[in-house]
């Protein structure tokens, strides 16, 4: 319905394809691209380059990235796709951190307590403004082994933290809103009535 001043009083009717992208924002996209360039610091300094296993870390940290990426781009006509894509981001991150961790094991060395002081220092840079790799390039490029694994180890489960709560958004989002097949088919459902 129009008004005298030739404004829709109505609500506009939703768009078809919703908004998307935007993942440069996400937090959880910038903690994967963190965790990328420590794993690939980290495997090229204590990885034998030649081995799967450095082929097979350096390709889980790029499928969390890259994986929140697709699915945010996607998820402008498809709210399930992006659901899944965010789930093989978690997934290829959780199989990171027990390469991770299996490097300090088969090496003999300690993996840090959540409450250890190392763990705290690593923790509180997620503070820090302006936040990048560079925070934590010392720790992973100027450090022994055992250090660069568990810092690397705390980004990881500061990145999962993160998934985890944004997959819980996604899911109640597509339950209370639904999806793109949703919002067509009452488009279309609109636009026949209107005829």
């Amino acid at each position: 319905m129009i008004n005298q001043d030739g404004k829709n009083n109505h609500n506009p009717e939703p768009d078809l394809i919703g908004p998307h992208g935007g993942y440069r924002n996400l937090k959880s996209y910038q903690m994967s691209e963190i965790v990328y360039d420590a794993t690939v610091a980290f495997c090229n300094r204590f990885i034998d380059s030649r081995s799967r296993t450095h082929d097979q870390m350096v390709q889980a940290a790029r499928s969390g990235k890259q994986n929140i990426a697709e699915g945010s781009m996607a998820s402008g006509t498809s709210r399930k796709t992006e659901l899944k894509l965010v789930g093989v981001a978690r997934a290829s991150l959780e199989e990171l951190l027990l390469d991770f961790q299996d490097f300090l094991r088969q090496h003999g060395l300690t993996l840090w307590g959540k409450d250890t002081q190392e763990a705290r220092v690593i923790r509180k840079l997620a503070w820090e403004k302006n936040r990048s790799y560079l925070t934590y390039k010392t720790y992973v490029e100027a450090s022994p082994s055992g250090v660069a694994a568990n810092t690397t180890i705390c980004l990881i489960h500061q990145t999962n933290y993160l998934l985890d709560q944004q997959l819980k958004q996604l899911e109640d989002r597509f339950l209370n809103e639904g999806g793109f097949t949703e919002r067509l088919y009452n488009k279309r459902s609109r636009a026949r009535k209107n005829q």
